[in-house]
């Protein structure tokens, strides 16, 4: 007999879940601010759309390099301590891109460089700690909540990026962001403190489990099959991340106003993004995850071909809108589908390395905007487009019907 779903409020109750989420907002809050003020500081300072991109590439690339490690020294150390290091390391290299950023483009790509390594052990140890908190019925509900606060996030960090980077220029903003980081850090902390998952035994070597975490992404079906679709879904929002604050600088120009209008317009793709994810978890789509996640994808394709017809502004901000409305169900969909298929001794390390894979796309799709908007913002919007569309195509062809749990 199948589980009766647990309700959003008998989640909550769960121990440790509330603060979990939470403590993880602030944190996510303060990346979200920063992943946006990057880019607008690099514009400003080298005033160069290919060089925002191999900026936005650096803050990105470096960490999924490390993702397999970062992953084993997960399951090693725990995830709520590996997320406290990441924090505490991320708000340090943040006051140094302040106050050193603009000392050329080589030391602020080293820093952004540094401050990425680290990375996977906050983004894959927060979604490696929900299963452990969380029971199989509850699940749908949890990762609605958690791809929320990404949502929330999205709302409130960008618009309060965009306003502060555009009221007090960028080593402010900077400084703000460490601060952030620093204080979601000392938040974690009890929960680390506490956690009694940090205490398992090294009986193997850390290379070992590196390798049977890629080794085990690579074997398995389902997590092979996301990690070229949504790799794929996520250079299309790799391109965006470029385009967006150049199609509004063409528009507005530079200065406060294209910093307040940057914002706004994330904020509105996460509000969408959130309410999206909480209307997932109530869909009770276990078994469902893979033909509702090829219809995100193909509607996603369709709304980016809309955006690339222009419209000004308005229509920038209907269609980021729709993207982010479309972006909660496929977020709900792959963390259930990965969870589903990743064994508790291994979640450290499968998702490190699925998560890194999972987001390849979005460097690489913001380098090739950063190339391509030079000569032509329609192609780079279309190539977005035809990302989408390749990877619900990907879905259908790789990932098997029904999925396998991690018991199989």
């Amino acid at each position: 007999m199948a589980e009766v779903p647990l309700s959003y409020r008998q989640v909550l109750r769960l121990q440790a879940v509330a603060a979990l989420l939470l403590t993880t907002t602030l944190s996510r809050l303060g990346e979200r601010m920063y992943m946006l003020v990057i880019v607008l500081f690099a514009l400003d300072q080298y005033h160069s759309a290919a060089l925002a991109g191999w900026v936005s590439f650096a803050a990105i690339t470096p960490g999924l390099v490390a993702s397999p490690v970062a992953g084993a020294i997960l399951d090693r150390m725990g995830a709520a301590r590996g997320i406290v290091f990441d924090l505490s390391v991320a708000s340090v290299l943040m006051a140094a891109i302040a106050w050193f950023g603009n000392a050329g483009l080589a030391p602020l790509l080293a820093l952004v460089a540094s401050c990425s390594l680290t990375s996977p052990l906050s983004f894959a140890g927060i979604r490696s700690l929900i299963p452990r908190l969380v029971p199989i019925s509850g699940l749908g509900r949890a990762n609605a909540m958690d791809s929320g606060t990404y949502a929330l996030t999205d709302v409130i960090g960008a618009g309060l990026g965009g306003t502060l980077y555009g009221l007090t220029g960028g080593r402010t903003t900077l400084l703000a962001i460490a601060g952030l980081l620093l204080g979601a850090a000392l938040l974690l902390t009890p929960i680390a403190w506490r956690a009694r998952e940090a205490a398992r035994p090294h009986r193997t070597r850390l290379l070992h489990e590196t390798a049977d975490g890629l080794r085990f992404v690579a074997m398995h079906p389902v997590l092979r099959g996301l990690a070229l679709s949504y790799s794929l879904y996520q250079a299309s929002w790799g391109v965006l991340v470029v385009a967006v604050p150049v199609l509004v600088g063409a528009s507005l120009g530079s200065g406060t106003n294209r910093g307040l209008a940057v914002g706004l317009l994330w904020a509105v793709a996460g509000l969408a993004g959130g309410l999206g994810a909480l209307a997932a978890g109530l869909l009770h789509a276990a078994e469902r995850e893979r033909p509702l996640f090829m219809a995100g994808l193909l509607l996603t394709a369709i709304t980016i071909a809309a955006m690339s017809a222009g419209g000004g502004l308005t229509a920038l901000a209907l269609c980021l809108g729709t993207m982010g409305a479309l972006s909660g169900p496929l977020d709900v969909a792959l963390l259930t589908m990965r969870q589903r298929c990743t064994p508790a001794d291994r979640l450290g390390r499968v998702i490190a390395v699925s998560m890194s894979l999972n987001i390849l796309g979005l460097p690489i799709g913001s380098v090739i905007a950063g190339q391509t908007m030079a000569w032509s913002a329609t192609a780079a919007l279309l190539i977005a487009a035809a990302a989408c569309v390749l990877s619900a195509f990907a879905a259908w062809r790789l990932m098997p019907q029904q999925p396998a749990d991690a018991a199989n």
